[in-house]
């Protein structure tokens, strides 16, 4: 997954990573470097809040021509456990769990 930080950072400028992300059965809340973040509407730019320090996060699959982020450079830091999966990804592979769409 693609994860941004939104909270003090101008718009698509807070860090980012690509990683793996575990989730709640209904995708309410997402696990993510010891964080927890669950999902909120209403927020201007983000879709996941953390639960303990109220920062504001941008989760989403990434994209195969690394444009994740909207208006700034997309240079997400790739968590070493993901490296061989998202490079396969960016060669054309399907993410796991999205071999049939």
């Amino acid at each position: 997954m693609f994860v941004q930080l939104k909270t003090g950072y101008n718009t698509d400028r807070g860090p980012s990573w690509i990683g793996w992300v575990d989730f709640s059965k209904t995708w309410s809340t997402a696990y993510f470097r010891g964080r927890t973040l669950r999902r909120a509407g209403g927020m201007f730019d983000a879709n996941f809040y953390d639960v303990q320090t109220d920062e504001e996060f941008w989760v989403s699959g990434p994209k195969r021509d690394r444009t994740d982020t909207r208006y700034g450079p997309s240079d997400p830091e790739i968590e070493p456990e993901a490296v061989e999966t998202y490079r396969a990804f960016l060669e054309g592979a399907p993410l796991p769990g999205r071999e049939n769409g």
